[in-house]
């Protein structure tokens, strides 16, 4: 007898790839583009997860409608002209462990796998084609098609593509912003401890992991699957 399917739905930027150094490189780029000075790596690193056009808001509530689209094109030219100068591995290396967990997941039959990210569909795309993640992802939900986080659009598109359940669903990321959009959509949150929110911000994960070897299972153990 088969066992039911399964969605594991993946936060990119803090979850499963660090790119901190190009974003706070690209925001610094964006409030220049404007004369403003940046804000601290701390503050940009706050709002990752959001979709750009709300970042801008967030970081910098004071300036007019045509300075936050100015930013937005601003912090996208300079993330690419970073990307393609350092390549997409150096520029965004992924987690220790997070390839040979991807891999041992998408070996399972029930498991299927999927994204959900306030990057573009371009910055995904160039991203899963640099570390050789193709056909990993049988869903990936990107901030060109969606409200920002925490809205649940991306994770209810995530289940339709899959053909499950709320109750068959989880989504790992590192944000309060990841959490709260689980919340929202009824699916089981689980934050990780290495990205770019503390654990203090992570309130609303129902369950907490330490690092990619944790997660399968902690995964078996949400789903009651044998070891």
């Amino acid at each position: 007898m088969s066992k039911p399917l399964r969605l594991v739905i993946f936060d990119v930027d803090g979850t499963l790839v660090d790119s901190q150094g190009d974003i706070v490189a690209a925001m610094t780029a964006a409030f220049a583009a404007v004369d403003a000075p940046a804000p601290s790596r701390a503050e940009i690193l706050s709002i990752v997860g959001l979709s750009l056009d709300v970042a801008m808001t967030v970081l910098a509530p004071t300036r007019s409608t045509g300075d936050h689209l100015a930013m937005v094109e601003a912090y996208k030219a300079a993330y690419m002209t970073l990307r393609a100068e350092a390549g997409v591995a150096q520029s965004s290396p992924l987690y220790p462990g997070a390839l040979e967990t991807l891999r041992r997941l998408h070996g399972e039959p029930e498991v299927l796998l999927g994204v959900a990210t306030g990057k573009s569909k371009r910055g995904l795309d160039k991203l899963i084609a640099g570390h050789g993640l193709e056909g990993l992802f049988i869903t990936q939900q990107v901030a060109d098609f969606h409200p920002s986080k925490p809205h649940p659009s991306m994770i209810h598109q995530a289940m339709a593509d899959a053909g499950v359940g709320p109750e068959a669903t989880v989504m790992i990321g590192d944000t309060s912003f990841d959490m709260d959009m689980a919340a929202a959509a009824g699916v089981t949150g689980i934050g990780v401890k290495w990205g770019y929110h503390g654990p203090e911000r992570l309130a609303a994960a129902a369950h907490l992991v330490e690092d990619f070897a944790a997660l399968p299972a902690l995964l078996e153990q949400i789903w009651s699957i044998p070891a």
